[in-house]
């Protein structure tokens, strides 16, 4: 999608804003909010679905909760071609895989994974990472502690 297809306005921005502070906010409080009939606001949400500006509403699950509390960045080399990305849907097929990156430099990709600790993280590797063609190499990084992580976008002021 070009970025002339996601222009956005102030309303929309407001709208925004407000969905991503709280996803769960009615209709009826974005209205309220931004001084606007509900059907009008209704109409401004679906149509930024539409758009692809709204893609996925979700719920945030403290990871510890389901014993999910080894978070572990894994740098990886692939032997593919460039233009390529046989390596990356092999990882997007593995659910303990959240994040995959093509990324610049010596290394082909980034990869954010989750798993419930150093047992199951070489589980996944030996099980699942060494079953992918083409991995030439893999580093990886274990977090200590998160200090931050989110996925709010900066939202402009119109």
């Amino acid at each position: 999608m070009s970025p002339a297809e996601f222009t956005l306005d102030k309303t929309d921005l407001n709208i925004l804003r407000l969905m991503q502070e709280n996803a769960r906010i009615t209709n009826a409080d974005l209205a309220r909010e931004l001084e606007m009939a509900p059907s009008a606001v209704l109409e401004r949400v679906k149509k930024l679905e539409q758009k692809n500006v709204i893609v996925q509403y979700t719920t945030r699950i403290n990871p510890a909760a389901l014993q999910q509390s080894l978070l572990a960045f894994i740098s990886v080399r692939s032997s593919e071609g460039m233009g390529s990305n046989d390596t990356a849907k092999e990882f997007a097929k593995i659910p303990e895989v959240q994040e995959v990156h093509h990324i610049a430099g010596e290394d082909c990709y980034l990869v954010k994974v989750r798993t419930t600790d150093s047992a199951s993280l070489m589980e996944l590797m030996r099980n699942s990472f060494s079953k992918i063609p083409k991995i030439l190499s893999t580093r990886t990084t274990i977090v200590l502690e998160t200090v931050k992580e989110e996925q709010l976008l900066v939202i402009p002021e119109k």
